[in-house]
């Protein structure tokens, strides 16, 4: 299958209302358009959500990660690729991303990992179990990195939350990038104020539902200078909820 039948292109303007104080588009903002990209690509491979719900299945994002070189800023012109490139782990369908500049240079890389789940038994199915025909681009990579499990402990509690009707999606959980908001909001001013976010691992390790509340744990990596980790606990369930590391550069 030629590249071009593979990836997945579109253009965007970056919208003021989803920048910060520094006119940059937020990190949770870039994380709703690749996950939106990846979304509409899935329809047009004919595996999108409703094609997926009529057999009683959707698609959960399980793990993402992303380097960010450039954040753009609000009325910038940027581009975002994404293609489905190989089953890892006979388990995680992995799907990576570029994002580009108007002149095509890279502004950020990603590689992202999916599950499919049965949609009443809220459990995951393997490909070997599937007969899915997606297709995929193994030669291709956006960010060329293994998406591990963390296996992070504790930390200080800096934020509490309950999910409320803004952060359910169509699936009725928290969205994805609702969790990188509320990573986002652990750190101080000061810390946007004289650091920018180098990359940003995330895993989603149990889903919160409405009305379920989320304690993050904030801790900073001493053996790894300047990367900080976030866990999330659900406290209505005692379920690990996400788990995250991030990397900030001066």
């Amino acid at each position: 299958m030629h590249e071009d039948s593979i990836v997945y292109e579109t253009k965007e303007r970056v919208s003021s209302f989803e920048c910060d104080f520094q006119r940059r588009w937020k990190p949770a903002s870039i994380f709703q358009h690749l996950t939106e990209a990846a979304t509409v690509h899935a329809g047009q491979l004919g595996f999108g959500f409703e094609t997926m719900l009529a057999r009683n299945l959707f698609w959960v994002h399980a793990r993402m990660k992303i380097k960010f070189l450039s954040f753009p800023q609000a009325e910038d012109e940027i581009i975002i690729r994404t293609w489905p490139k190989t089953i890892q782990q006979k388990l995680f369908y992995i799907r990576d991303f570029e994002m580009l500049d108007h002149s095509g240079l890279p502004l950020a890389l990603a590689t992202s990992a999916w599950l499919v789940i049965d949609a009443t038994k809220r459990r995951m199915i393997p490909p070997r179990s599937l007969d899915f025909n997606l297709p995929s681009f193994p030669e291709k990579a956006g960010l060329d990195e293994p998406l591990d499990k963390l296996g992070l402990d504790g930390g200080e509690e800096r934020l509490c939350v309950r999910a409320g009707y803004s952060v359910v999606d169509m699936l009725g959980h928290v969205n994805n990038s609702r969790y990188v908001e509320w990573i986002s909001d652990v750190f101080p001013m000061e810390m946007y104020k004289n650091n920018t976010l180098d990359w940003m691992q995330i895993n989603y390790d149990h889903e919160v539902r409405p009305g379920e509340e989320v304690a993050l744990l904030v801790k900073e990596r001493a053996e790894k200078d300047a990367t900080w980790q976030v866990v999330g606990n659900n406290r209505s369930n005692d379920t690990l909820a996400f788990e995250a590391l991030l990397h900030w550069r001066k």
